[in-house]
């Protein structure tokens, strides 16, 4: 089968890097997907493993079309049987980027009837068994037809579930953990920790506990998917979990934020590995050296709020300042955040948080002696 992986746009490279870790080579990424033959073994693998991943598909079908009847045909044209079942329930999103098709609507009907004819040629689908979520990708005229195997987005590991939409993907979360220095022997602070989704995501990292461990996925329900590839997989890795010996350390005003990091690193099973405090920013320091803050600092939407932002963002360079030999990752879309901190990041890295445009800011410090 032909195995594509999602990523947010910026994160493409820690994606790359993740898959050659779990043994797929060097492979090229396109526009935030990377592609690769493989097997349901690597299905569940993918889905198991990856941290930084939005969603694993199969790609049923790459053809090119320009009408709405060149799209049927297209679709008509897959061994749907091969992957689905005629009880499945077939759930169709579309896209259209550049391309004579752009009826969003008419897109996921036309494909809806095709894969209807296909698996019942009396025109109708009993759709009371396992869900299949269908992805049409029209890009320029060519059209790529995917059939989702995560279910809901990779993001939502099972620890998160006391809140609603947050701000921070827990995805996006571990990509930019990926891109620091930081492993379990160096310290760790994430100053304005929210929800707690830094410092939970570096500890799941640190004792090697598989991103997917807590939660379903909607390949496990499939009638072509033999469950028990992905339970050896699951047991193998739990096998391997470390109880590395690490404290790391999470801030912030907000006692109700706290409370649900708390919990959440409860459900995670990490809460002996952070320490959560309430407390400000600026009151944080440390004798010890060459540890790494990872943090998303608040930012103001409002004119009244830039002045608050200000101030913070000069505070939180001082403290930095004071801090020795460590390093700061910081997530914000606050433009001259190199001004008011007071240094000039060692590197930047344009990262879409949501619909949000940011910049992950890099202050390295000197590495710690061997």
């Amino acid at each position: 089968m032909k195995i594509c992986v999602s990523c947010a746009s910026g994160i493409e490279a820690v994606l790359k890097r993740e898959l050659y870790k779990l043994g797929y080579g060097d492979l090229p990424a396109i526009n935030g997907r990377v592609y690769f033959e493989g097997d349901y073994q690597d299905v569940a693998k993918c889905n198991l493993f990856l941290r930084t991943a939005n969603r694993v598909y199969i790609e049923l079908a790459s053809f090119k079309a320009q009408n709405f009847d060149e799209l049927f045909d297209g679709v008509l044209s897959i061994d749907w049987l091969a992957y689905t079942s005629k009880n499945g329930k077939f759930d169709v999103v579309a896209k259209c980027v550049e391309s004579h098709i752009h009826a969003i609507s008419v897109t996921q009907s036309i494909t809806k009837k095709a894969i209807v004819k296909k698996l019942a040629p009396g025109g109708v689908l009993l759709e009371n068994g396992e869900r299949y979520r269908v992805e049409v990708a029209i890009v320029k005229d060519y059209v790529s037809v995917l059939l989702d195997t995560s279910g809901s987005g990779l993001h939502r590991r099972g620890y998160r579930a006391l809140v609603g939409e947050a701000p921070l993907k827990e995805t996006l979360a571990s990509a930019i953990i990926n891109l620091s220095v930081w492993n379990y022997e160096r310290p760790f602070a994430d100053l304005f920790c929210g929800s707690g989704t830094f410092a939970i995501e570096a500890a799941l990292k640190a004792q090697q506990i598989p991103a997917g461990s807590m939660r379903d996925f909607d390949f496990l329900h499939w009638e072509r998917f033999d469950r028990n590839i992905f339970d050896q997989l699951k047991v193998e890795s739990l096998a391997n979990v470390k109880q590395n010996p690490i404290k790391l350390l999470a801030f912030d005003i907000d006692e109700k934020q706290l409370t649900l990091a708390r919990k959440h690193a409860k459900i995670a099973g990490v809460e002996e590995y952070i320490h959560f405090q309430k407390a400000d920013m600026r009151d944080f320091s440390s004798q010890k050296k060459n540890g790494v803050i990872i943090t998303n600092p608040p930012y103001g939407e409002r004119l009244s709020e830039r002045k608050e932002i200000e101030v913070l963002m000069r505070d939180y360079g001082k403290v930095f300042k004071n801090l020795d030999n460590w390093c700061a990752y910081t997530l914000t879309p606050v433009t001259d955040f190199e001004r008011l901190f007071g240094k000039k990041a060692d590197k930047k890295r344009k990262i879409y948080n949501g619909p949000i445009e940011c910049c992950l800011y890099s202050m390295l410090g000197a590495p710690p002696k061997k």
